[in-house]
């Protein structure tokens, strides 16, 4: 019934928002007789921040068109690689006439982007993406709005979420031979699950996993997101934020985590902060700074404009990484493509190295919750790990804005490249190597490891920012790991 009445009154809201952008339009015009009312400005402002406020945020484009590449304009033809019914596999296929620039393109490593799917739409990485194609092959997923998905394609479950990964890696590497994955807050942990069971299965495993800011132990550090999840049961959860879509979307009578719920608990999180925000906007309109006010709409733009997802899919999610902690834990069985159940062991990875980066002001995956990812990940050496806290960044600024073009992106950037350099090994050459690790890792994940010496060096990297690389002195077998 609340996502009736929602629709209902986002309807009601229609005309009157466009009235108010009509009526902005007339008061901004000079050549409008009601332009020349000495509080015309004013006027035009409050009818337009009328306007964004009642408007309805569709889904935004990404809206790359060219990138530099080493001082040469390359155009960019975005297309959908694979198309599943909760989620395109989106391509930024890069063109030039430029031989010296093709065989640069070419050279590049490529990179799956998994986006998140919890309430906004991939376009929410946008920067990430135009950053990273200056120097890769960069693919990503485009998750679906599930209101838009007609029942006869069955539900969405988080089994689902880390099949679609695998596939996607597979395709990656059918076309390169291999790739590397980066995952943005949420799918940190499908994405280590599809990781992880591609290595017990012994298939080719990605070169690198890159982590951003993602709940991979939520018990860690846990911030009002985690609190909620903790506080409340999934009963709970099931009897009061999962409705069904209305018969006006194709996906009607479809179960749904609603995302104008997801919206309303963003901005529960800090009120004040967007009521300054629209303020702020408002004044800069009366003064006549198109700059920021533009920079205003498409922050607002991209943040108001939000999805449903599949109640299964949701209500999954909530209870595996933020009840019962099944991947750290060691419990935590996939349902596979072909029917076949398996056991989540991110022992077994041993042949992808692991970057994980987290916001030193993340209010979103608390402090060390990424982190977590190396004390799981038992099978990969240490020398192969890295972990990076970017300081006075909160939870977007890790992939979006300056902290990420200056201070991420560049540490990201050469650790990928370090190891596309480094060939890997086939499973089937290195499966006797392997067999040691693997017997040493049949434990539980919680593994009690030598006390660790540590020392400070300087970072091989040079970041904008300042940084220390810490290598921890380890046995002979395990080689080093670093943290940023």
């Amino acid at each position: 019934m609340l996502y009736q009445l929602y629709e209902s009154q986002r309807s009601l809201m229609e005309p009157f928002a466009d009235f108010a952008q009509a009526a902005s339009k007339v008061y901004s015009n000079p050549l409008s007789p009601l332009g020349q009312n000495p509080f015309a400005q004013r006027v035009s402002a409050g009818y337009d921040l009328v306007y964004r406020l009642g408007k309805d945020y569709l889904k935004p484009e990404f809206g790359l068109r060219t990138v530099d590449v080493e001082g040469v304009s390359v155009a960019i033809h975005e297309r959908i690689e694979i198309d599943k019914p909760f989620c395109e596999l989106r391509r930024f296929k890069r063109f030039t006439d430029d031989t010296t620039t093709l065989t640069t393109l070419k050279n590049q490593p490529a990179v799956l982007i998994v986006a998140p799917l919890s309430g906004h739409y991939a376009t929410l990485l946008r920067d990430t993406v135009k950053t990273m194609l200056k120097d890769h092959k960069v693919y990503i997923t485009d998750w679906k709005n599930a209101r838009l998905v007609p029942q006869s394609e069955g539900a969405f479950h988080l089994d689902d979420y880390v099949n679609y990964v695998q596939e996607f890696i597979r395709h990656l590497q059918g076309i390169y031979g291999n790739c590397h994955v980066m995952s943005v807050c949420q799918p940190t942990v499908p994405v280590l699950a599809a990781v992880a069971l591609m290595a017990s299965r012994g298939e080719t495993t990605p070169l690198t996993m890159t982590m951003m800011g993602g709940p991979i132990d939520a018990r860690k550090s846990p911030t009002a997101v985690n609190n909620l999840a903790t506080n409340k049961s999934s009963n709970w959860f099931e009897n009061n934020v999962i409705y069904r879509v209305p018969q006006n979307f194709p996906g009607a009578g479809r179960r749904v985590y609603p995302g104008f719920l997801q919206h309303t608990g963003f901005v529960a999180m800090n009120p004040s902060n967007h009521a300054r925000s629209h303020y702020d906007y408002f004044k800069d309109l009366i003064k006549g700074d198109g700059t920021s006010a533009e920079a205003h709409r498409k922050f607002y733009d991209e943040y108001n404009a939000v999805l449903d997802m599949d109640a299964d899919y949701y209500l999954e999610t909530i209870r595996v990484v933020f009840q019962e902690f099944s991947l750290v834990n060691g419990t935590w069985d996939v349902k596979g493509a072909d029917g076949k159940v398996e056991r989540v062991r991110p022992q077994d990875i041993t042949r992808t190295a692991l970057f994980s980066v987290e916001g030193e002001l993340d209010d979103i995956s608390g402090s060390g919750q990424t982190e977590a990812v190396h004390s799981i990940c038992t099978g990969v050496v240490d020398s192969e790990q890295r972990h990076y806290e970017v300081k006075g960044a909160g939870h977007y600024g890790i992939f979006s804005g300056r902290r990420w073009r200056d201070m991420v992106y560049p540490e990201v950037k050469a650790f990928i490249l370090q190891h596309s350099l480094k060939p890997q090994a086939a499973p089937a050459a290195q499966a006797e190597a392997d067999a040691p690790a693997k017997a040493a890792t049949a434990a539980p994940v919680a593994v009690k490891r030598a006390p660790q010496k540590k020392t400070v060096a300087k970072s091989v990297s040079k970041p904008a920012a300042k940084a220390t690389v810490v290598p921890v002195a380890k046995p002979a077998s395990k080689g080093k790991r670093t943290r940023v």
